[in-house]
C-alpha cells in the first residue's frame, strides 16, 4: 500500500513525522508525495494557537476528500489530537484513527494492526485540566529515531533534544499538550547524530522546547554546551546551530563555547516575548527587562559578530500602550538581526486565558504592524553592513529562472531567515553547485536577503 504524510507545525513535529515515515517504509509500504497515489494517508497536526489550530481542521478536510477516490485510510496524529481527542472524533468521523502522542507506541510499532483495524479503539485518556496532571511524554528511544528518514533535503536535519516544557508561560498550551521536559540521554543523541553524518547531512539544528534546559532533569545541570562540543567532534558535521535558548538558560559556558568553536553558528535564537517587566510578570517568565538587556550586551561584546533572533507577543491581556511603546523602542534600540511577532492567540487552559483585559484584534494588528515595519527598517540596515564583506555560503537551489543561485550562511536557519542570491555569470554555468559551499563577496541587499557574486 501507499502511503502520503502531511506534517504540519513546528521542526520538533516534522521530526515526529519522519519516525513515522521510517517505520512505514520498514514495514514494506511504499511513501508517496503525492496525494492521489495515497492508499493511507496522515496528517500530523500542530495545536499550538489558533492560526494552526484552523490550518489542521482545514487540512483534515482537504485529505478526507481523497477517501472518495483512492484513500482507504485517514490518520491523524499529534498535538491537535492530544489537546482536543474529544471534540475531533465528534466533529470529524471521516478521519479511521486518532492518534495523541502519548499513544504514538500503537504507530511505532503495531502499523499493520492500525491499516488492518484491529486496532481502532484506543485507552480514553481522562480528561486533565491542570499542568502539574499532565505526565512526562514518552522519549523515543535510539532506535527509533533510527528508522527515521530525513525529509529536509541532502545538506541538514533536525536533532531533538528533549520532549516537552517545564516554563509553564501563562500564555502557553504546550505543557498542557506534551507535558514537563524530559531530556533524551546524551550517547543516543551523539549516536543519532553520527549516523546523520554518515548519510551525508552537513549541517545539524539543534531543538528541543528550550534547548537550554538540556540535561537538567537526567543529569542535575545544563548539559547544552558540553553536548554542542560532543557533537563537533563528529567528521562530517560543517556546520552546528541550537535553536530556542530562553535567554534565563544562557550560561557563560554557552556563550564561551559559541564563541569559540568554529562549528558552531554564532547565532542566538531568544523567544523574548516581550521588554515591559509587568508584561514579563503576568507572562510568568523568569527574566526581566535589566536581564535582559544585560544579555544582550554580553553576548555582542563577547561575539561581536553574532547574530541574535528573537520572537515577540503583542496584544498579551492587560498590555498597555505605554507598555506597548517600551516594547517598540526596545526593538528600535537593540536591532536584533532577525525577528518574528506572534499577535496573541487566547488559549483554552491557559491562565492568561482567563484575564479579563483582553485586547481587541484590531489593536493586536496595529502593534504587529508598527514593529514588523520598524524591524523591516533595522534588517535592511543590518544587512547594508554586509555589503563588500566575504562569506562562505551553501548553495541548495536556483532560481526558476537560472538567474541566481540560492543558499544560505551560516547566519541563516532555513526556512526561517533570509537567503543569499549568487549571480549565475557564465563562470557559474559550467559547473554545478547546488549542495556545495562556495565563497561569495556581497555586493547588495533587499528587505530581508543578500545578492553575491562568486570569488
Amino acid at each position: 500500500m501507499n502511503v502520503g504524510f502531511i506534517s504540519l507545525g513546528c521542526s520538533k513535529n516534522l521530526i515526529d513525522t519522519e519516525i513515522l515515515i521510517g517505520k512505514f517504509r520498514n514495514h514494506n509500504y511504499k511513501i508517496v508525495n503525492n496525494e492521489e497515489k495515497a492508499d493511507i494517508l496522515v496528517i500530523n497536526t500542530c495545536g499550538f494557537i489558533d492560526s494552526a489550530k484552523e490550518e489542521a481542521i482545514n487540512t483534515i478536510l482537504e485529505m478526507a476528500e481523497y477517501k472518495e477516490k483512492r484513500c482507504q485510510y485517514l490518520i491523524v496524529m499529534g498535538c491537535l489530537v492530544q489537546r482536543y481527542y474529544d471534540e475531533l472524533v465528534k466533529l470529524l468521523p471521516e478521519v479511521d484513527l486518532w492518534i495523541k502522542l502519548d499513544e504514538y507506541d500503537i504507530l511505532w510499532n503495531k502499523i499493520d494492526d492500525l491499516v488492518k483495524r484491529d486496532i481502532v479503539e484506543k485507552s480514553k485518556t481522562k480528561k486533565i485540566t491542570k499542568i502539574s496532571e499532565i505526565p512526562p511524554m514518552p522519549m523515543f528511544v535510539q532506535e527509533e529515531f533510527i528508522d527515521r528518514v530525513v525529509t529536509t533535503g541532502e545538506n541538514f536535519a533536525y536533532l531533538k533534544i528533549g520532549e516537552g516544557c517545564s516554563n509553564r508561560c501563562t500564555y502557553c498550551a504546550i505543557p498542557y499538550i506534551r507535558g514537563p521536559f524530559v531530556s533524551r540521554k546524551k550517547e543516543d543523541i551523539i549516536e543519532e547524530a553520527k549516523r546523520l553524518a554518515k548519510n551525508g547531512i552537513k549541517e545539524l539544528i539543534i531543538i528541543a522546547q528550550d534547548t537550554t534546559k538540556y540535561g537538567i532533569d537526567i543529569y542535575g545541570e545544563s548539559k547544552l554546551a558540553s553536548l554542542l562540543n560532543d557533537i563537533s567532534k563528529i567528521d562530517g558535521i560543517k556546520w552546528i546551530r541550537f535553536l530556542y535558548s530562553y535567554p534565563e538558560g544562557i550560561t557563560d559556558e554557552l556563550i564561551d563555547v559559541v564563541a569559540t568553536n568554529p562549528k558552531i553558528a554564532k547565532y542566538f535564537d531568544i523567544p523574548l516575548q516581550h521588554i515591559s517587566d509587568n508584561v514579563l510578570k503576568r507572562m510568568n517568565r523568569k527574566t526581566s527587562k535589566k536581564q535582559i538587556n544585560g544579555l544582550i550586551s554580553k553576548i555582542r561584546n563577547k561575539i561581536p559578530e553574532v547574530t541574535l533572533r528573537t520572537s515577540l507577543i503583542v496584544g498579551f491581556p492587560g498590555e498597555t500602550k505605554e507598555e506597548f511603546n517600551e516594547l517598540l523602542e526596545f526593538v528600535k534600540d537593540a536591532k536584533f538581526d532577525k525577528l518574528g511577532v506572534f499577535k496573541y492567540s487566547k488559549e483554552d487552559g491557559t491562565p492568561a486565558a482567563k484575564l479579563l483585559e483582553q485586547i481587541h484584534g484590531n489593536t493586536k494588528t496595529s502593534r504587529y504592524n508598527k514593529i514588523m515595519e520598524e524591524q523591516q527598517k533595522i534588517s535592511k540596515e543590518n544587512l547594508e553592513k554586509k555589503i563588500g564583506k566575504k562569506y562562505e555560503v551553501l548553495i541548495e537551489n536556483i532560481s526558476f529562472d537560472g538567474k541566481y543561485y540560492i543558499g544560505r550562511t551560516i547566519e541563516n536557519v532555513p526556512d526561517i531567515d533570509g537567503l543569499v542570491y549568487i549571480k549565475n555569470n557564465d563562470k557559474l554555468k559550467e559547473k554545478d553547485l547546488i549542495n556545495k559551499f562556495i565563497n561569495c563577496k556581497i555586493v547588495d541587499v533587499n528587505s530581508y536577503d543578500l545578492i553575491g557574486e562568486i570569488i
